[in-house]
Protein backbone atom coordinates (compact mmCIF):
# COMPACT_ATOMS: atom_id res chain seq x y z
CA UNK A 1 0.00 0.00 0.00
CA UNK A 2 0.55 3.79 -0.62
CA UNK A 3 1.36 5.63 3.24
CA UNK A 4 2.15 9.47 3.12
CA UNK A 5 3.35 10.88 6.42
CA UNK A 6 3.56 14.34 7.54
CA UNK A 7 5.52 14.62 10.73
CA UNK A 8 7.88 17.07 12.88
CA UNK A 9 10.96 15.79 10.91
CA UNK A 10 12.58 12.62 9.92
CA UNK A 11 16.00 14.15 8.65
CA UNK A 12 17.30 15.20 11.84
CA UNK A 13 17.46 13.55 15.18
CA UNK A 14 18.45 16.99 16.73
CA UNK A 15 16.26 17.83 19.81
CA UNK A 16 13.27 15.83 19.41
CA UNK A 17 12.78 12.21 19.50
CA UNK A 18 10.57 11.71 16.56
CA UNK A 19 12.70 10.85 13.92
CA UNK A 20 14.62 7.78 15.53
CA UNK A 21 11.00 6.19 15.88
CA UNK A 22 10.19 6.95 12.44
CA UNK A 23 12.83 5.95 10.81
CA UNK A 24 12.66 2.33 12.56
CA UNK A 25 8.69 2.08 11.74
CA UNK A 26 9.32 3.47 8.04
CA UNK A 27 12.55 1.08 7.36
CA UNK A 28 10.05 -1.83 9.03
CA UNK A 29 7.52 -0.71 6.27
CA UNK A 30 9.63 -0.61 3.72
CA UNK A 31 10.72 -4.07 4.13
CA UNK A 32 7.36 -5.33 4.12
CA UNK A 33 6.86 -3.53 0.74
CA UNK A 34 5.20 -0.40 1.66
CA UNK A 35 5.28 2.59 -0.86
CA UNK A 36 6.38 5.52 1.95
CA UNK A 37 6.36 9.41 1.63
CA UNK A 38 7.50 11.85 4.21
CA UNK A 39 6.78 15.60 4.00
CA UNK A 40 8.86 17.32 6.35
CA UNK A 41 9.20 21.45 6.51
CA UNK A 42 12.78 22.37 6.12
CA UNK A 43 13.01 24.65 8.88
CA UNK A 44 16.36 26.01 9.77
CA UNK A 45 17.08 24.24 12.95
CA UNK A 46 16.58 21.39 11.11
CA UNK A 47 18.30 21.93 8.35
CA UNK A 48 21.26 22.89 9.96
CA UNK A 49 21.86 19.35 11.90
CA UNK A 50 20.49 17.43 9.37
CA UNK A 51 21.07 13.29 9.14
CA UNK A 52 20.20 12.84 5.93
CA UNK A 53 18.23 14.56 2.66
CA UNK A 54 17.31 11.88 1.03
CA UNK A 55 16.80 7.86 2.48
CA UNK A 56 16.43 4.84 0.18
CA UNK A 57 13.57 3.71 2.48
CA UNK A 58 10.97 6.39 1.69
CA UNK A 59 10.20 9.35 -0.35
CA UNK A 60 11.80 12.25 1.40
CA UNK A 61 10.15 15.76 0.87
CA UNK A 62 11.46 18.67 1.98
CA UNK A 63 9.49 21.81 1.74
CA UNK A 64 9.81 25.33 3.03
CA UNK A 65 5.87 26.25 3.40
CA UNK A 66 2.27 24.50 2.58
CA UNK A 67 1.36 26.37 0.34
CA UNK A 68 4.66 25.68 -1.33
CA UNK A 69 4.09 21.85 -0.64
CA UNK A 70 0.21 21.75 -1.14
CA UNK A 71 -0.19 20.61 -4.67
CA UNK A 72 1.45 17.82 -5.05
CA UNK A 73 1.56 16.92 -1.93
CA UNK A 74 -2.59 16.31 -1.71
CA UNK A 75 -1.65 14.50 -5.39
CA UNK A 76 0.36 12.04 -3.11
CA UNK A 77 -2.70 11.94 -0.66
CA UNK A 78 -5.07 11.34 -3.47
CA UNK A 79 -3.32 8.48 -4.21
CA UNK A 80 -2.78 6.99 -0.65
CA UNK A 81 -4.05 3.89 1.06
CA UNK A 82 -3.20 6.01 4.30
CA UNK A 83 -2.21 9.60 5.26
CA UNK A 84 -0.68 9.69 8.69
CA UNK A 85 -0.50 13.03 10.41
CA UNK A 86 2.03 13.38 13.56
CA UNK A 87 2.19 15.44 16.52
CA UNK A 88 3.85 18.61 16.02
CA UNK A 89 3.69 19.41 12.70
CA UNK A 90 4.28 22.45 11.68
CA UNK A 91 0.86 24.01 10.58
CA UNK A 92 -0.62 20.52 11.45
CA UNK A 93 -4.13 21.90 12.12
CA UNK A 94 -4.05 23.67 8.48
CA UNK A 95 -3.05 20.83 6.78
CA UNK A 96 -4.83 18.59 8.62
CA UNK A 97 -7.96 20.30 7.20
CA UNK A 98 -6.78 20.38 3.61
CA UNK A 99 -5.89 16.20 3.82
CA UNK A 100 -9.48 15.20 5.62
CA UNK A 101 -11.02 16.66 2.84
CA UNK A 102 -9.58 13.94 0.57
CA UNK A 103 -12.21 11.28 0.60
CA UNK A 104 -9.92 8.46 -0.56
CA UNK A 105 -7.19 7.58 2.03
CA UNK A 106 -7.19 6.25 5.77
CA UNK A 107 -7.09 9.27 7.86
CA UNK A 108 -4.40 9.23 10.83
CA UNK A 109 -3.32 11.01 13.38
CA UNK A 110 0.12 9.56 14.97
CA UNK A 111 0.73 11.68 18.63
CA UNK A 112 4.09 11.00 19.63
CA UNK A 113 3.65 13.32 22.65
CA UNK A 114 -0.46 12.33 23.89
CA UNK A 115 -0.39 13.68 27.42
CA UNK A 116 1.45 17.05 26.06
CA UNK A 117 -1.31 17.13 23.11
CA UNK A 118 -4.26 16.77 25.58
CA UNK A 119 -2.89 19.26 28.53
CA UNK A 120 -2.52 21.88 25.49
CA UNK A 121 -5.40 21.21 24.23
CA UNK A 122 -7.41 21.78 27.41
CA UNK A 123 -6.13 25.41 27.38
CA UNK A 124 -7.05 26.12 23.23
CA UNK A 125 -6.38 24.91 19.78
CA UNK A 126 -2.82 23.52 18.64
CA UNK A 127 -0.50 24.90 15.60
CA UNK A 128 -0.81 21.20 15.18
CA UNK A 129 -4.37 20.29 15.82
CA UNK A 130 -7.77 21.58 16.38
CA UNK A 131 -9.56 20.56 18.44
CA UNK A 132 -13.07 19.64 16.60
CA UNK A 133 -10.25 17.19 14.22
CA UNK A 134 -9.72 14.95 16.68
CA UNK A 135 -13.17 12.96 16.10
CA UNK A 136 -12.43 12.96 12.27
CA UNK A 137 -9.55 10.77 12.08
CA UNK A 138 -10.96 7.28 11.33
CA UNK A 139 -7.86 6.32 13.91
CA UNK A 140 -5.49 7.99 16.55
CA UNK A 141 -2.35 6.42 17.37
CA UNK A 142 -0.70 6.90 20.37
CA UNK A 143 2.87 7.15 21.75
CA UNK A 144 1.31 6.69 24.69
CA UNK A 145 -1.32 3.62 26.31
CA UNK A 146 -2.85 2.88 29.64
CA UNK A 147 -5.55 4.92 30.82
CA UNK A 148 -5.04 7.98 27.82
CA UNK A 149 -6.64 5.49 24.89
CA UNK A 150 -9.87 5.50 27.09
CA UNK A 151 -9.71 8.98 27.43
CA UNK A 152 -9.12 9.61 24.18
CA UNK A 153 -12.23 7.62 22.88
CA UNK A 154 -14.53 8.89 25.91
CA UNK A 155 -13.64 12.27 26.01
CA UNK A 156 -12.33 13.66 23.24
CA UNK A 157 -14.07 11.82 20.56
CA UNK A 158 -11.87 9.90 18.98
CA UNK A 159 -13.32 7.03 16.62
CA UNK A 160 -10.51 4.69 17.28
CA UNK A 161 -7.04 4.83 19.77
CA UNK A 162 -4.77 2.47 19.84
CA UNK A 163 -1.26 2.21 21.26
CA UNK A 164 2.47 2.60 18.91
CA UNK A 165 4.76 2.63 21.70
CA UNK A 166 8.37 3.73 21.02
CA UNK A 167 10.90 1.48 19.09
CA UNK A 168 14.39 0.45 18.35
CA UNK A 169 16.19 -0.65 14.76
CA UNK A 170 18.61 -3.66 15.97
CA UNK A 171 20.37 -3.02 12.95
CA UNK A 172 20.93 0.61 13.91
CA UNK A 173 21.55 -0.04 17.67
CA UNK A 174 23.42 -3.03 18.63
CA UNK A 175 26.50 -3.39 20.81
CA UNK A 176 30.22 -2.17 19.18
CA UNK A 177 33.50 -1.25 19.94
CA UNK A 178 33.54 1.61 23.15
CA UNK A 179 34.49 4.99 22.14
CA UNK A 180 36.86 6.84 24.83
CA UNK A 181 35.76 10.01 23.84
CA UNK A 182 31.95 8.74 25.55
CA UNK A 183 33.26 6.34 28.08
CA UNK A 184 31.55 6.93 31.54
CA UNK A 185 29.84 5.03 34.62
CA UNK A 186 26.31 6.93 33.91
CA UNK A 187 25.02 8.52 30.33
CA UNK A 188 21.90 10.47 29.88
CA UNK A 189 20.31 11.40 26.61
CA UNK A 190 17.79 13.81 26.71
CA UNK A 191 16.94 17.22 25.93
CA UNK A 192 16.45 19.93 28.37
CA UNK A 193 13.12 19.93 29.20
CA UNK A 194 11.70 22.01 32.19
CA UNK A 195 8.96 19.79 33.78
CA UNK A 196 11.95 16.72 34.30
CA UNK A 197 14.60 18.90 34.74
CA UNK A 198 14.24 18.43 38.27
CA UNK A 199 14.88 14.56 38.41
CA UNK A 200 18.05 15.09 36.05
CA UNK A 201 19.24 17.15 38.95
CA UNK A 202 18.27 13.82 41.54
CA UNK A 203 18.83 11.29 39.55
CA UNK A 204 22.20 12.04 37.01
CA UNK A 205 23.66 15.72 38.80
CA UNK A 206 23.66 14.66 42.56
CA UNK A 207 24.82 10.91 42.04
CA UNK A 208 27.79 12.74 39.86
CA UNK A 209 28.43 14.87 42.83
CA UNK A 210 28.54 12.15 45.23
CA UNK A 211 30.76 10.15 42.46
CA UNK A 212 33.49 12.27 41.60
CA UNK A 213 35.65 9.63 40.56
CA UNK A 214 33.02 8.28 38.26
CA UNK A 215 32.75 9.99 34.85
CA UNK A 216 28.95 10.88 33.57
CA UNK A 217 28.06 11.88 30.11
CA UNK A 218 24.86 14.29 29.31
CA UNK A 219 24.11 14.27 25.51
CA UNK A 220 21.32 16.91 25.16
CA UNK A 221 20.53 20.31 23.66
CA UNK A 222 18.88 23.50 25.18
CA UNK A 223 20.56 23.56 28.25
CA UNK A 224 21.26 26.52 29.83
CA UNK A 225 25.29 25.98 29.71
CA UNK A 226 26.05 28.41 31.68
CA UNK A 227 25.20 26.39 34.92
CA UNK A 228 27.85 25.23 37.22
CA UNK A 229 28.32 21.48 36.16
CA UNK A 230 29.94 19.04 37.94
CA UNK A 231 33.73 18.54 37.18
CA UNK A 232 32.95 14.51 35.85
CA UNK A 233 30.20 15.48 33.66
CA UNK A 234 30.89 16.15 30.21
CA UNK A 235 28.29 17.54 28.13
CA UNK A 236 27.72 16.93 23.83
CA UNK A 237 24.95 19.23 22.67
CA UNK A 238 24.35 16.82 20.36
CA UNK A 239 24.83 13.05 19.43
CA UNK A 240 24.50 11.81 15.61
CA UNK A 241 22.03 8.92 15.36
CA UNK A 242 25.06 6.98 14.09
CA UNK A 243 26.81 7.93 17.42
CA UNK A 244 24.14 6.28 19.92
CA UNK A 245 25.03 3.45 19.85
CA UNK A 246 29.06 4.51 20.64
CA UNK A 247 27.10 6.18 23.43
CA UNK A 248 25.42 3.17 24.90
CA UNK A 249 28.45 0.75 24.25
CA UNK A 250 30.79 2.90 26.18
CA UNK A 251 28.28 3.53 28.89
CA UNK A 252 28.48 0.80 32.37
CA UNK A 253 24.70 1.93 32.75
CA UNK A 254 22.59 4.81 31.07
CA UNK A 255 19.72 6.56 32.30
CA UNK A 256 16.31 7.11 31.22
CA UNK A 257 14.22 10.43 32.19
CA UNK A 258 10.62 10.86 31.62
CA UNK A 259 8.62 14.05 31.46
CA UNK A 260 5.97 14.70 34.59
CA UNK A 261 3.18 15.37 31.37
CA UNK A 262 4.35 11.61 30.40
CA UNK A 263 4.98 9.85 33.39
CA UNK A 264 1.34 11.07 34.87
CA UNK A 265 -0.30 9.03 32.84
CA UNK A 266 2.55 6.23 32.61
CA UNK A 267 2.80 3.72 29.15
CA UNK A 268 4.96 5.69 28.19
CA UNK A 269 8.52 4.09 27.25
CA UNK A 270 10.87 6.34 25.26
CA UNK A 271 12.63 5.43 22.27
CA UNK A 272 15.75 5.57 24.24
CA UNK A 273 14.87 2.91 26.12
CA UNK A 274 14.75 0.43 23.43
CA UNK A 275 17.88 1.59 22.03
CA UNK A 276 20.06 1.71 25.01
CA UNK A 277 18.50 -1.92 26.14
CA UNK A 278 19.41 -3.02 22.16
CA UNK A 279 23.14 -2.06 22.62
CA UNK A 280 23.29 -4.51 26.17
CA UNK A 281 23.60 -0.86 27.97
CA UNK A 282 22.00 -1.96 31.53
CA UNK A 283 19.22 1.11 32.31
CA UNK A 284 18.17 2.93 35.44
CA UNK A 285 15.17 4.54 34.81
CA UNK A 286 12.41 6.71 37.05
CA UNK A 287 8.97 4.50 37.39
CA UNK A 288 5.80 5.35 36.11
CA UNK A 289 2.45 3.38 35.45
CA UNK A 290 2.91 0.50 32.83
CA UNK A 291 6.68 0.67 33.42
CA UNK A 292 6.42 -3.26 34.47
CA UNK A 293 4.52 -4.17 30.92
CA UNK A 294 7.47 -3.12 29.29
CA UNK A 295 10.61 -4.19 31.27
CA UNK A 296 10.68 -6.27 34.69
CA UNK A 297 11.90 -3.82 37.62
CA UNK A 298 15.30 -6.03 39.33
CA UNK A 299 15.51 -8.23 36.54
CA UNK A 300 15.65 -5.96 33.11
CA UNK A 301 16.22 -3.03 34.49
CA UNK A 302 17.14 -1.04 37.87
CA UNK A 303 14.54 1.63 38.62
CA UNK A 304 15.37 4.97 41.06
CA UNK A 305 13.39 7.68 42.44
CA UNK A 306 16.42 9.20 44.24
CA UNK A 307 20.01 9.45 44.28
CA UNK A 308 21.13 6.79 46.63
CA UNK A 309 18.99 4.34 44.41
CA UNK A 310 21.37 5.27 40.95
CA UNK A 311 24.75 5.53 43.34
CA UNK A 312 23.50 1.98 44.40
CA UNK A 313 23.11 0.82 40.79
CA UNK A 314 26.33 2.09 39.74
CA UNK A 315 27.62 -0.21 42.70
CA UNK A 316 26.42 -3.01 41.22
CA UNK A 317 28.69 -5.89 40.00
CA UNK A 318 29.96 -5.91 36.57
CA UNK A 319 28.71 -9.68 36.57
CA UNK A 320 25.01 -8.59 37.89
CA UNK A 321 24.88 -5.69 35.33
CA UNK A 322 25.49 -7.70 32.44
CA UNK A 323 22.97 -10.51 33.12
CA UNK A 324 20.38 -7.15 33.99
CA UNK A 325 21.52 -5.90 30.13
CA UNK A 326 21.53 -9.21 29.06
CA UNK A 327 17.93 -10.02 29.34
CA UNK A 328 16.66 -6.12 29.15
CA UNK A 329 18.06 -6.74 25.39
CA UNK A 330 16.41 -10.02 24.62
CA UNK A 331 12.96 -8.39 25.59
CA UNK A 332 13.73 -5.64 23.09
CA UNK A 333 14.61 -7.76 20.22
CA UNK A 334 11.54 -10.18 20.32
CA UNK A 335 9.00 -6.96 21.71
CA UNK A 336 9.90 -3.68 20.68
CA UNK A 337 11.55 -3.73 17.56
CA UNK A 338 10.16 -1.35 14.39
CA UNK A 339 9.31 -4.61 12.95
CA UNK A 340 6.82 -4.96 16.01
CA UNK A 341 5.69 -1.92 16.06
CA UNK A 342 4.46 -1.78 12.16
CA UNK A 343 3.36 -4.81 12.11
CA UNK A 344 0.86 -3.59 15.35
CA UNK A 345 0.23 0.08 12.98
CA UNK A 346 -0.69 -2.35 9.59
CA UNK A 347 -3.15 -4.10 12.26
CA UNK A 348 -4.80 -1.13 13.49
CA UNK A 349 -5.02 0.39 9.91
CA UNK A 350 -6.87 -3.34 8.74
CA UNK A 351 -9.04 -3.03 12.09
CA UNK A 352 -9.99 1.02 10.95
CA UNK A 353 -10.72 0.06 7.51
CA UNK A 354 -12.63 -2.69 8.48
CA UNK A 355 -14.52 -0.62 11.02
CA UNK A 356 -15.55 1.86 7.93
CA UNK A 357 -16.67 -0.51 5.58
CA UNK A 358 -19.19 -2.17 8.29
CA UNK A 359 -22.95 -1.69 7.70
CA UNK A 360 -23.19 -0.02 11.19
CA UNK A 361 -20.46 2.63 9.76
CA UNK A 362 -21.77 3.18 7.02
CA UNK A 363 -25.24 3.73 8.26
CA UNK A 364 -23.83 6.15 10.57
CA UNK A 365 -21.42 7.89 7.96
Amino acid sequence: MKITLFGLTLSSSWGNGHATPYRALLRALHRRGHDLVFYERDVEYYRHRRDFSTCDFCRLELYSFWEEARTRALRDVASSDVVVVGSYCPEGARINDDLLAVAAPLHVFYDLDTPITLANLERGDLDYLRREQLPQFDLVLSFTGGEILQQLENRWGVRRARPVYGCVDPEVHRRVAANAEFACGLSYMGTYAADRQHKVDELFLEPARRMEATGFVLAGSLYPWNWRWPENVRIFEHVAPTEHAQLYSSSRLTLNITRDGMARYGYCPSGRFFEAAACGTPIVTDTWPGLETFFTPGEELFTASAADEVVAALQTSDEVLARVARRARERTLSEHTGDQRAEAMLRYFEEAVASSQSPVASSHG
